[in-house]
């Protein structure tokens, strides 16, 4: 059994000689792309590294860097935090921090980016960029706490008004409907005092036009008697 380690080992170690030394080529071609700001063939140069020695934390931190330039953010912290989940050296943990608060930053996730200005001035308390980007990034959120309350504060008073004028609205429909009811009452009123109105002036005619019937008929039965 150890006889068949060491051979392993031993037929491994060119193959680990190899990519350590794809790992420099790779890096040193990314180096000077990214210098040159040609950023996405400094991205593939790394990720080539990176293929080489997926545990090489200079090749993560490097295409960290490349795609930050390039505005892939989300990219960039994914690197970044395979840098800080296994680095050691301090300088290294302290850059990708602030990277990684720069990132939260841009994002306007104070919180995040105040917690990563943090951890980056434990790995290095001398860096007054990080220290001034921690304090802007407090301003920035101690700001938007304040903006989140004022907007909270506006729109309870816009749900306020908004039920003040709902009930107004309810008030002047039930004022409205109450209205209709009593104008339809009176009309209902009227035209029943009108049909009875109506209908004793057509009782008065008629009992009018019997009287003048009955006394016509009078009148002819004196002329009839006066001429026997």
């Amino acid at each position: 059994m150890k006889l068949r380690l060491l051979i392993i080992g031993f037929l491994m170690f060119p193959a680990f000689a190899f990519s350590q030394k794809e790992v420099r080529q790779q890096m040193k071609t990314g180096n000077k792309e990214y210098k040159q700001e040609k950023f996405t063939e400094a991205e593939i140069s790394y990720r080539k590294a990176l293929e080489a020695n997926a545990r090489s934390t200079d090749a993560a931190y490097n295409l960290g860097n490349a795609l930050y330039k390039q505005g892939k953010f989300q990219e960039a912290a994914e690197q970044y935090a395979a840098v800080v989940n296994s680095e050691k050296d301090k300088e290294k943990l302290h850059n990708a921090w602030h990277n990684m608060g720069n990132i939260f930053m841009n994002a306007k996730d104070y919180a995040k980016s105040i917690d990563a200005y943090k951890r980056s001035l434990r790995n290095n308390p001398n860096d007054d960029q990080t220290r001034y980007n921690l304090a802007l990034a407090q301003k920035l959120l101690e700001d938007q706490e304040q903006n989140e309350d004022q907007n909270q504060d506006q729109n309870q008073d816009q749900d306020q008004n908004q039920e003040q004028e709902k009930e107004q609205q309810q008030d002047q429909q039930q004022d409205q409907q109450e209205q209709q009811q009593e104008q339809q009452q009176q009309n209902e009123q009227m035209s029943q005092e009108n049909a009875q109105q109506i209908l004793d002036a057509l009782l008065q005619d008629e009992k009018d036009t019997q009287e003048k019937v009955q006394q016509m008929k009078k009148q002819q039965r004196k002329k009839a008697d006066k001429e026997w």
